[in-house]
């Protein structure tokens, strides 16, 4: 069986999450169109869309990939935080057994990306985007999918930080231990200090406190 054919919304949102385009960046019609095999028409609407979500910014009469000033990232962190705080919260109270295992084996998993932060990132989100689906609230996983596409925007991940994959796996690891626990107060807890570490990595990465690698 083929794989499903992604939309040329989903290819360029794609390529501006896994860093293919950067913020700053300028995105042109008939060269996405050239990359990804599609005619200009959906390559245009597709950049409509991403405009209107605010993830595509006007340069004169181009567009190129928006990016976040200090106040955005801070707005973006706490909301993020609240967000993932009650989906974890959620998830102690309605994942099923079987969510619980899949989300323990991801982190398993995960630690033998150590060393990658690419690949940690990738594996990072997936985590994340399960913690959403296990708390099984539709309009709160709406929400955080226009979170995480935000997140998109920004040009490095904080797993890059000498040390900080090895914290998050310590850190996905309490979450999994509350939701398996069904302590959902602990969860959400470890989830909210979880994105606060993240945020404080960036923070100095940013600023060019930390060093990285990858």
């Amino acid at each position: 069986m083929k794989p499903p054919i992604k939309d040329a919304y989903a290819l360029i949102l794609e390529a501006i999450d896994t860093g293919v385009y950067k913020p700053g960046d300028r995105l042109v019609e008939s060269d996405l169109a050239e990359r990804f095999g599609v005619s200009r028409t959906p390559i245009r609407e597709a950049l409509q869309r991403l405009e209107t979500q605010s993830l595509l910014a006007r340069d004169g009469r181009s567009l190129i990939v928006a990016s976040l000033d200090h106040n955005e990232l801070a707005e973006l962190y706490v909301v993020r935080a609240e967000l993932e705080a009650l989906a974890a919260s959620l998830a102690a109270r309605h994942a099923t057994a079987e969510e619980v295992r899949v989300l323990r084996d991801m982190v398993e998993h995960d630690r033998t990306l150590i060393g990658d932060p690419k690949a940690l990132a990738r594996a990072n989100r997936r985590f994340h985007k399960q913690i959403h689906l296990a708390s099984h609230n539709r309009f709160l996983v709406r929400q955080l999918d226009l979170v995480h596409r935000s997140m998109a925007l920004l040009a490095t991940t904080s797993l890059a930080a000498e040390g900080r994959g090895e914290g998050a796996l310590r850190e996905h690891d309490a979450i999994v231990d509350a939701i398996e626990a069904r302590d959902a107060d602990a969860a959400g807890r470890a989830l909210r200090e979880h994105i606060s570490r993240a945020f404080v990595t960036r923070l100095k990465l940013d600023s060019g406190e930390l060093g990285s690698r990858g």
